[in-house]
């Protein structure tokens, strides 16, 4: 057993949650109970991971895709409503970590994601003063159909390829998970000969042809599972309590 609030103040710090700016809350987005035997992790807190967790008796929801965006809809009614209120009813409580569960050097999504492609990280790319986006090498240079077929065998789905043809093998592959393709141009300026994201664009196209660099889109969902679940594992073991990933299928 561990204490609620114990667990969320050590995530805040080592996650270094005020160093980001976001679009979210990070940390603590509802309350349940003031004592965690159980997590359920999962990448988004949807109403089947919710159930999930509840079936399973966990205490706390881990998910990297948490509540209250900038933009959307203030008051608490329909599907958010019903979220809310079965969390709230069964005294479980969710943690939400979206920005800085990308950057973290360790549990990130970002370095978890090189670490199944058997990359080494050795730089960072992007705005602001904890940049998102990371640079890593192969052991030696990497084509494009073996690349392809690590990461489809890591997120089990096949990627999506742009390319002019210009590159023969990959040497500097930059990573930024989910929906970054607009971070697409930050990559090619940082000298990478390949992007790997979640998702794509209509324009990523015609950057993919014009510079020659490539573009790989993965899934926003399959390139962000990783991070939450390191995450989980490293809780349990600190606090020693039990933890489970949730994997709610979703194409995208």
């Amino acid at each position: 057993m561990a204490l609620l609030a114990d667990i969320v103040s050590h995530t805040n710090e080592l996650l270094e949650i005020n160093n980001y700016k976001d679009y979210c809350p990070n940390g603590l987005q509802v309350e349940g109970g003031h004592e965690v035997n159980k997590i359920v992790s999962g990448v988004t807190a949807s109403q089947a991971l919710i159930n999930s967790a509840i079936a399973q008796q966990a205490d706390m929801i881990l998910v990297h895709h948490g509540f209250f965006w900038r933009g959307e809809k203030e008051v608490i009614t329909g599907l958010k409503k019903n979220r809310i209120c079965a969390l709230i009813n069964h005294d479980v409580s969710l943690l939400a970590y979206h920005l800085p569960l990308d950057g973290h050097q360790e549990l990130g999504n970002n370095v978890q994601l090189s670490n199944k492609l058997q990359l080494k990280v050795v730089d960072n790319f992007g705005p602001g003063k904890s940049p998102l986006g990371i640079i890593a090498n192969a052991d030696s240079p990497i084509d494009s159909a073996a690349l392809i077929s690590r990461l489809a065998e890591a997120l089990k789905r096949k990627p999506g390829l742009l390319s002019s043809g210009a590159k023969k093998n990959y040497e500097r592959i930059a990573i930024c998970t989910g929906a970054a393709q607009n971070y697409f141009e930050q990559a090619i300026d940082a000298g990478a000969d390949v992007f790997i994201t979640g998702e794509v664009s209509e324009q990523t196209y015609h950057l993919a042809m014009e510079s020659g660099v490539d573009f790989i889109y993965a899934g926003h969902h399959a390139t962000e599972k990783f991070g939450v679940q390191a995450l989980g594992v490293y809780l349990s073991n600190q606090f020693n309590i039990v933890h489970e990933y949730v994997d709610i299928t979703n194409p995208i």
